[in-house]
């Protein structure tokens, strides 16, 4: 039981009426300082902070732990793909809970869960196989977390202005995140043994689970507990087979499947131009700077009307500056290249307000962990196709046409959206 509901129901009331007043506050507003002064959001962001963190750190300190107890590559590159592959079974499998249950038995559960098998891993003479299913239980309950928080938020800050800059902060934080984990996890192994640095993991997601059950109010589950049972199928079909949450939900897919093409092929690429590893670190960084910076652009600078507007649009061009790779560029036109690439992420925050719209509030948990399951699984896809092209075809070529096959899937998608009855929020209330 939680505190607000041991204090009685008018402190409840009182304590909804506030964090309901803030989140209209936070609406009215441009920009993303107003967000953070809803109490509820503080603590998530901070706990999403922590087990992004955690994650990262993970992922280093155990491919270097696997790589180590095996001399391996191909266990270590394993180790790292097992923390994508569980995701679309995980997702699928899980998804009705994220509806079924309390949102924040749900979150705290993960982390409590994820917690445990950090600290497993860590312990002295687990062996690999052991450490490669506690991974994969890791990335299983994953896209029911991502999907059950994304569903919250509408719960804490609305479904419009606030919900929409909530997303795209927990967005930017797990995009930095990839950009300076990696160079902190590596500091880490260099005072730390692996093992030690996943210690830092599983405090990581005990903070998580800490901030979550003290600093998030106790609200109950969005499907009845009574109700009647379906099965992880049939919560796909009530997600797709609505015509226009299918069309949206294909529009959040697709995108990123073409966008990490060239990213995945950067290798290769840098290569075969005779770049250097520093300059290969560079151009790595450069799509999700580009993708950073155009969130901030958006989230400060435009009002939810003028978001939604450009949504299309920029949707539509975000690839095309990969058709530079048909004339091979060099590091410096390659990598202003992928940072416009990158800036066109700011269609993500039109998207987002577009799908909260179209969700029904007792599917909402449901739809966002098919999302980020969706997301997450057709990007490993998209790698592991690009490294199949790249093997029968230049790493060029095969970018150049991930940009053209993209942007004619993105043209598509988007008549499918507008079909099924365009942005409801352009001449909503979020629009005046």
């Amino acid at each position: 039981m939680s505190t607000v509901n041991r204090t009685g129901a008018g402190a409840a009331d009182t304590e909804a009426a506030a964090d309901a007043g803030a989140g209209t506050e936070a609406a009215a507003a441009t920009g993303y300082r107003p967000v953070f002064r809803v109490r509820e959001f503080r603590p998530v962001f901070a706990a999403h902070l922590l087990s992004v963190l955690g994650v990262v750190i993970a992922e280093i300190s155990l491919t270097v732990l696997v790589y180590r107890a095996t001399g391996s590559p191909l266990m270590s590159a394993l180790t790292f793909a097992l923390g994508f592959l569980p995701y679309a079974l995980g997702g699928t499998l899980l998804a009705p809970v994220a509806d079924r249950l309390p949102a924040r038995r749900v979150l705290v559960g993960c982390d409590l869960l994820c917690a445990a098998c950090a600290a497993a891993m860590a312990a002295p003479g687990t062996p690999v196989a052991l450490l490669l299913v506690l991974r994969c239980a890791m990335a299983f309950v994953a896209p029911l977390f991502q999907g059950t928080r994304s569903a919250s938020l509408a719960d804490i800050l609305g479904d419009g202005e606030a919900y929409v800059l909530g997303r795209s902060l927990l967005r930017m934080v797990a995009q930095s995140a990839q950009l300076i984990g990696f160079g902190l996890g590596g500091l880490l192994l260099t005072v730390l043994a692996p093992r030690g640095a996943i210690v830092l993991t599983a405090a990581g997601f005990l903070g998580s689970a800490l901030l979550l059950r003290l600093g998030t109010r106790d609200r109950p589950a969005r499907a009845a507990a009574d109700g009647p049972r379906t099965s992880p199928l049939a919560g796909l079909r009530s997600v797709l087979g609505e015509p226009r949450l299918r069309a949206l939900t294909l529009l959040c897919w697709l995108p990123p499947l073409f966008f990490v093409v060239p990213e995945a092929l950067l290798t290769p690429y840098a290569a075969g131009a005779g770049a250097s590893t520093a300059v290969l670190g560079l151009l790595m960084c450069a799509m999700p700077v580009g993708a950073i910076a155009g969130e901030l652009w958006a989230g400060s600078a435009l009002t939810a009307r003028t978001r939604s507007r450009i949504t299309a649009p920029l949707a539509a061009a975000g690839l095309l500056p990969l058709l530079v790779y048909a004339v091979r560029p060099g590091v410096a036109l390659l990598a202003a290249a992928l940072v416009l690439a990158g800036l066109s992420h700011a269609y993500t925050l039109g998207l987002d307000q577009w799908y909260v719209d179209a969700v029904p509030a007792e599917l909402r948990g449901r739809a966002m962990t098919l999302l980020s399951t969706g997301l997450m699984t057709l990007q490993g896809v998209g790698m592991a196709l690009a490294g199949v092209a790249a093997e029968f075809l230049p790493v060029h070529v095969v970018v150049t046409g991930a940009a053209v096959l993209g942007t004619g899937v993105v043209l598509l998608l988007l008549a499918g959206v507008r079909r099924t009855g365009g942005s409801k929020r352009e001449t909503g209330p979020a629009a005046k």
